[in-house]
C-alpha cells in the first residue's frame, strides 16, 4: 500500500526579509521597519559590519550574527531548538523573526525557503518582505561615485589620469551628445548623458587628489546648487519673471553682479567653434546696446554677419548649420547611390 501523502499543517510564526537601500545613510528606517525589529522575537543579520546594526542596537535592539538555513529559519520561528541561532528555541511557536539583509539580499536563503514552501510538505511560516529604506531621486548618483572612486583606485590606466589627459574625451562626448539629440536619438541620448556624467564625476574625482586645491563631487554639486539659487530669485525669493525674456534678464543682471567684468566678452571661450563664438559675442553686444561688427572684405566677415544677424532672429548659427551639413551629407549618399544604380544598370545592358 503506498503511503498517503504529507498534508501541510498550517503556517507557524512569520519570517521578515528586512532590505535597506545603502544609497540612504544608516539609520533611516521606515516606520513600519522600526515597528518590525522592535517587536520581532529575533532579529538576525549574516554580516557582523552590517551598517545598520550600530543604529539599532543603540535604539535597543538585539541583533544577533548568524546565517541560518531556511529549515534552521522556518524551525525557530515553529519555536523548535536551533543552536545555530543562540539557542534560541523554547517550543512556544509563532515567533516572528526579522533577518536583515545585506547589500545583495539574500538569495541562498530565499532561494532555500522557496524550494521549502513549494515542496507542499513544510508548516511555512508567513514570508514578508519590507522594504526599510527606499532610494531618492537621484540615488543612483552615489552608485557613479562610489564605483568611480573605486575604479580611481584600481584601474592603472584611470588611476594615472589628471584633468588635463580628459580635456579630449570631454569634447568629443559633448558633441556625441549633440548628434543624439539632433538625430532625435532617445536611447543614444540617454547613453550620451551618461558618458557626459562620466566626464563630470572623473574630473571631479581627479581633483580630489591635488595636494594643494582639493576639492570633490560634493563641492561641485553644491557650488552649482548655491548658483542656480542665486540666479533664481524668482523661484527661491522675492522677485517675479511671467516670461522667458524677464528670466533671461534676472539671469544676466545677477551674472554681471557676481563676475565684475570689465568686458562683455569675458568669460567666451575662444576654443569653440567659430560659428558658435560668433554668435555668442554678438549676442553679448546687442544685450549690452554696443554696435560694434567690423566690415571687412572676404568670406570670413561676411560669415560673422550672418552669425550676427541669426543670433539676433533667435537662431543659433552653429544649429542651423549642422542641420544643413546633415542635409547635404544625405544629398552626397542619394547621389552615391543613383550613380552606383546607373553603373549596374550599364552593366546589365551590355
Amino acid at each position: 500500500m503506498n503511503a498517503s501523502p504529507a498534508v501541510p499543517v498550517p503556517a507557524t510564526g512569520r519570517i521578515v526579509l528586512l532590505t535597506t537601500s545603502h544609497r540612504v545613510a544608516p539609520g533611516l528606517l521606515s516606520w513600519p521597519a522600526w515597528q518590525a525589529v522592535r517587536t520581532a522575537d529575533r532579529v538576525l543579520c549574516a554580516d557582523p559590519d552590517h551598517p545598520q546594526l550600530p543604529y539599532l542596537r543603540e535604539a535597543g535592539v538585539t541583533v544577533r550574527t548568524a546565517r541560518p538555513t531556511a529549515r534552521e529559519l522556518v524551525a525557530l520561528c515553529a519555536g523548535g531548538d536551533d543552536g545555530a541561532v543562540d539557542g534560541a528555541g523554547t517550543g512556544t511557536g509563532g515567533r516572528t523573526v526579522v533577518v536583515l539583509a545585506g547589500a545583495e539580499g539574500e538569495p541562498e536563503l530565499t532561494d532555500g525557503l522557496a524550494r521549502l514552501a513549494g515542496s507542499g510538505r513544510e508548516a511555512m511560516p508567513e514570508l514578508e518582505l519590507l522594504p526599510g529604506s527606499y532610494d531618492l531621486p537621484g540615488a543612483r548618483l552615489l552608485d557613479l561615485v562610489r564605483v568611480m572612486d573605486r575604479i580611481r583606485a584600481e584601474c592603472p590606466w584611470s588611476g594615472t589620469r589628471t584633468n588635463e589627459d580628459l580635456v579630449k574625451y570631454g569634447i568629443e562626448e559633448a558633441y556625441e551628445l549633440v548628434e543624439a539629440i539632433e538625430e532625435g536619438d532617445r536611447e543614444a541620448l540617454r547613453e550620451e548623458l551618461g558618458d557626459v556624467l562620466l566626464q563630470v564625476v572623473f574630473h571631479a574625482r581627479i581633483a580630489q587628489d591635488d595636494p594643494e586645491e582639493p576639492f570633490s563631487v560634493d563641492d561641485v554639486a553644491g557650488t552649482i546648487v548655491e548658483k542656480l539659487i542665486r540666479r533664481h530669485p524668482h523661484v527661491f525669493g522675492d522677485e517675479t519673471a511671467e516670461t522667458p525674456e524677464e528670466v533671461k534678464a534676472h539671469w544676466l543682471r545677477t551674472k554681471a553682479v557676481e563676475k565684475r567684468r570689465a568686458s562683455v566678452t569675458e568669460g567666451v571661450p575662444l576654443g569653440q567653434p567659430a560659428l558658435a563664438l560668433a554668435a555668442k559675442l554678438a549676442g553679448r553686444a546687442r544685450t549690452a546696446g554696443i554696435d560694434a561688427l567690423p566690415a571687412g572684405e572676404g568670406v570670413g566677415y561676411e560669415l560673422l554677419a550672418l552669425a550676427a544677424r541669426a543670433e539676433a532672429e533667435g537662431t543659433d548659427p552653429e544649429t542651423a548649420l549642422r542641420a544643413a551639413a546633415r542635409a547635404y551629407r544625405d544629398a552626397i549618399r542619394a547621389a552615391e547611390a543613383g550613380a552606383r544604380g546607373t553603373e549596374r544598370s550599364g552593366r546589365r545592358a551590355e
